[in-house]
Formats: structure tokens, C-alpha cells, sequence
């Protein structure tokens, strides 16, 4: 009998007692709008949010759902879905700590453009759309972050959409390996893992195939020596041949 392989994957244990003040101020810090404030500014904006805990698999908030809140990730990975006009489920993002997600109204839009799930467990900071005016009329070094990233986003998701409609499933797949390398690649033993509990579901809504399609794509890249995968792991092992998959 083969011996079952374990998950390389470091897990994420999250309780209430790790959200701790100082672990928020550094998260806080890491958000892109709030790099480079003082520490004491970083400390006043730090009382202006309230933490949440959430356990794996939680919705925080559903696509359409009034936008009142804005959003920064201490601990944990947060999904960010979205529902195509065909009604399929698209996963557009993941985040890890010191991202930030939602909107607000006073941001130009009313309600929330995507459902954000729980991937782990996970601590979240949450700011109401009239303290972070507060924060924008006092602050205009953030307001101007929080323009140039704005502008960022729909560029991004603009790009995605292109990517999503016109390059074959074996390219967006590769693509999105590269991405997900870039943004959580640790060197391991197994190569370059990817530190996510990744699924092939996941995979699929983020290249908006099937489910089986992107087994068999992944099935491919693993016997082509691209990736080595487990059970929700997947760790890149020639990261220029998955490099020459997408531009090929």
C-alpha cells in the first residue's frame, strides 16, 4: 500500500489572542495606502478598525451586498469570487495578509463587486465607509494611494478579463500558476510551493473551466516535470518551462 503523502503546506492557525494590537499596527503598515505613515498615525488609524475572526469557508460578504465596509487581511487567505452574466462562479483573487478588499460607497461604488470567502482561518480588519473619509480628509497622502490603486485594480481586472476570454485553458492556467508563485512561493523541497490549500475547483473558477479540465491540465504539467501536486498543495518545479507554456 502506498504510504499517503502529507501536505507540505504550513498551516494557519489562527485564534482571537494572535490578532493583537501590534500584529494589526504591522499589517496596517504593509497595506499599500498606509505605507510610509509615522507610526503615531499608523496608531491613531489602528483604532479606527475593528477585528473579526472567521473560520475556514466563512462568507464575509456577498457580490451585490451594500458596500459599507472596507477591509485589510492580518492572518489567514481570503477568496474573492465573482459571478459571470452566464452565472458561473469565477475566482478572481487571493489574498494574503496585509491585502486589502471591499469597497466603499464613498469610493465610487454602492455595493460590493465580488463575494469574499474565507480560504483559512482568518483575522480581518474592518473600517465603516465614515471613518475612513475621516482618514481620507486627514491624511491626503492616503488619498491619493488610494486613487493610483484604484485606477490599478481595474487595470488588473481589465487585463483578466482579456486573459480569461482569449488565451486557451493550458495558457490561463499557466499564467495563473505564475501569478500564485509570485505572490506565495516559498522554496521547499518539493520546489517552489505555493503556500495555499489550492484545489483543483479553486484552479478552475480562477481560469473559468471545468474542473476536469484543469485536472487534466495540471496531470500534464506534472508529468512534463512542470509542477509537483498533492492533495490541495502544488509546488512549481520548472518555473521557466511554465513560463514558455504561456508565451508558446
Amino acid at each position: 500500500m502506498n504510504k499517503r503523502r502529507e501536505t507540505p503546506l504550513l498551516k494557519d492557525l489562527v485564534e482571537k489572542h494572535h490578532c493583537t494590537m501590534g500584529l494589526r499596527h504591522e499589517m496596517l503598515a504593509k497595506a499599500p495606502f498606509f505605507k510610509d505613515l509615522p507610526t503615531e498615525d499608523l496608531t491613531a488609524i489602528n483604532k479606527l478598525f475593528n477585528a473579526g475572526h472567521f473560520s475556514l469557508g466563512d462568507v464575509i460578504y456577498y457580490e451585490e451586498e451594500p458596500a459599507t465596509r472596507l477591509r485589510v487581511v492580518v492572518s489567514g487567505k481570503i477568496k474573492l469570487m465573482r459571478q459571470t452574466l452566464e452565472g458561473k462562479n469565477v475566482l478572481i483573487d487571493v489574498l494574503k495578509p496585509g491585502e486589502f478588499f471591499g469597497t466603499l460607497s464613498n469610493l465610487g461604488d454602492d455595493t460590493y463587486t465580488e463575494t469574499a470567502i474565507t480560504q483559512t482561518h482568518s483575522c480581518i480588519l474592518s473600517i465603516h465607509a465614515k471613518d475612513f473619509r475621516r482618514i481620507l480628509n486627514e491624511y491626503p497622502l492616503v488619498t491619493l494611494k488610494v486613487l493610483d490603486l484604484t485606477a490599478d485594480r481595474l487595470k488588473a481586472s481589465r487585463d483578466n478579463l482579456l486573459e480569461l476570454s482569449t488565451l486557451p485553458v493550458e495558457k490561463r492556467i499557466a499564467s495563473i500558476m505564475l501569478k500564485l508563485s509570485k505572490k506565495f512561493g516559498e522554496a521547499n523541497d518539493v520546489g517552489l510551493l505555493i503556500q495555499m490549500p489550492l484545489t483543483r475547483k479553486d484552479l478552475a473558477d480562477m481560469a473559468a473551466t471545468s474542473t476536469e479540465t484543469a485536472s487534466r491540465v495540471m496531470s500534464q504539467f506534472k508529468k512534463d516535470g512542470i509542477i509537483d501536486a498533492g492533495r490541495q498543495w502544488v509546488a512549481i518545479t520548472g518555473k521557466k518551462q511554465l513560463a514558455q507554456a504561456v508565451d508558446r
